[in-house]
């Protein structure tokens, strides 16, 4: 790798700046949904809290999925800066901006300073990058790890020294750490060295995979509970060959668009620029190799986590988004690497230029299920609130995002059908979030004069489609209450009921 000039100095910085300026951008505005909501009441609990509420064991396995890296880190987070949406952002952020400086020196590694820069201005205008750079979860944290454990893993292969693959180690069980599915990019980005042929690099690979799996043993242990966890209640669904289709539109615009034409326009635009960027790689002869090895880090995690999730399904694509960071790799080094003619270069950046705007104003102004505008919802119903007044939410889906920004309201949840697969909350993760649950709807009105119920729009759409008249909750609160008044806030609809005097 060249040192950098003067010039090139001042071109990351800057980079890095517009990156987080469009992450900034929805910071205040961009609502939060049942996921943010989730990390943010149970890192507030701390490390001896949140290993009761993950590792309790219940009739279908442990009472959560996730490890507690990220979880710990957030906990640590807030207790410097607090609990504020802003504040808890930030820390994504941090780690997104991180991401791509070690993006920037993998590719300088690789190639030149100006793929590099390529690379850093992708993943800066990267939709999928941006969104999980600003959520409250721990996904920019698994992208952080991955890229950093890769140029250990590239710094490691070139220098030989040791220091890189004791990186590479830590990195890698960190990034297991962050989330199970760290696995599915870590298992061949180490099987690297047999395309290579580098036995060499391919025994440091093994040797320090060993010292990560060693590192990772206390939470390994505890995986075939999580496993058994996700057998018996997880909301993924086996997924079918479409995913290969939502998984070009994922890295080039993210999802979701918001209507068909949108959504042709963005496939049309991701597989113009793949179509190219294939032809361009498996036409360079004897230079296609470090094109084909990014090719593979970005598809390979992908293929892996299909096949595995037609046994136990955990495909889910913001697990992908270290794929991602190396699917802009590949572009850039396309762009600059490969002798694209000027014309259908500029076209490709065009392109992607068209793609990154779709997606970012997507990101930016997208209210729907599952999000909320929960705050508003809460000063809604407080500024209206008499005693005895119960707010109900048809799940906890809305619950705990609206209980995060006001606990002291009257307010509970009606519980998962049990053993059901979006049963995912379990007791004892229920217990020390203090939530308040009901078993059924009948139970939750018992004793309440008034009601004000939180229901999503496609809850009630399920039903319908169906060929009920409404969502069930409804149908009981129709029967044996006074409706009041109905709003809508985006895809809540919030009622308020009035017992009828008998």
């Amino acid at each position: 790798m060249k040192s950098p000039t003067n010039k090139n100095l001042f071109i990351l910085p800057s980079i890095l700046a517009l990156a987080t300026l469009l992450r900034l951008a929805g910071i205040f505005s961009r609502p939060i949904w049942y996921d943010e909501a989730f990390a943010l009441l149970f890192s507030s609990k701390g490390p001896a809290e949140m290993l009761y509420g993950t590792l309790t064991a219940t009739s279908g396995g442990a009472s959560d999925i996730h490890p507690l890296g990220y979880y710990t880190l957030l906990w640590l987070w807030m207790k410097v800066f607090g609990q504020s949406l802003v504040a808890t952002r930030g820390l994504s952020i941090l780690a997104g901006m991180a991401t791509i400086v070690f993006a920037y020196r993998l590719a300088a590694e690789l190639f030149d300073e100006k793929t590099a820069q390529t690379a850093a201005i992708l993943i800066g205008l990267s939709p999928f990058h941006i969104h999980y750079s600003q959520e409250i979860r721990m996904y920019a944290f698994l992208a952080f790890w991955l890229a950093l454990s890769t140029y250990a893993f590239i710094r490691g292969k070139r220098s030989r020294k040791i220091k890189w693959w004791i990186i590479f180690s830590v990195s890698a069980a960190m990034a297991q750490y962050t989330h199970n599915l760290a696995a599915f990019y870590l298992l061949p980005l180490a099987a690297s060295p047999l395309i290579w042929r580098d036995w060499k690099s391919l025994l440091y690979a093994i040797l320090a995979g060993l010292g990560a799996l060693l590192f990772y043993i206390p939470w390994l242990t505890q995986l075939p509970s999580q496993v058994e966890k996700i057998a018996n209640a997880y909301w993924v669904e086996r997924p079918g060959a479409e995913k290969f289709i939502t998984l070009l539109l994922v890295y080039v615009t993210n999802l979701p668009l918001p209507n068909t034409a949108l959504l042709f326009l963005g496939l049309f635009l991701a597989l113009t620029v793949i179509a190219i960027g294939l032809m361009q790689t498996f036409h360079r002869g004897n230079e296609k190799r470090d094109g084909i090895w990014l090719l593979y880090l970005a598809f390979m995690p992908p293929v892996l986590l299909f096949l595995f999730s037609q046994w136990l399904p955990v495909y889910i694509e913001r697990a992908l988004l270290p794929s991602g960071v190396f699917f802009c790799i590949w572009l850039s080094w396309v762009l600059v690497k490969t002798n694209l003619p000027r014309p259908i270069q500029i076209s490709v950046a065009v392109c992607l230029l068209a793609a990154s705007g779709m997606g970012v104003f997507q990101h930016l102004t997208y209210r729907g299920f599952p999000y909320g505008q929960f705050s508003l919802l809460n000063s809604t119903i407080e500024h209206k609130l008499e005693d005895g007044d119960l707010i109900i939410h048809s799940s906890k889906l809305s619950y705990l995002p609206a209980f995060y920004f006001n606990p002291s309201l009257p307010q509970g949840f009606i519980l998962d059908p049990p053993k059901s697969n979006v049963d995912t909350l379990a007791p004892a993760t229920r217990k020390i979030l203090r939530v308040r649950e009901f078993d059924t709807i009948e139970e939750a009105a018992d004793k309440a004069e008034r009601i004000w119920f939180v229901i999503y729009k496609p809850s009630i759409e399920e039903y319908t489609l169906q060929g009920h008249t409404t969502h069930p909750h409804l149908t009981y609160l129709d029967e044996n209450f006074q409706l009041e008044s109905v709003e809508e806030l985006d895809d809540l609809k919030l009622y308020l009921y009035k017992r009828t005097t008998p």
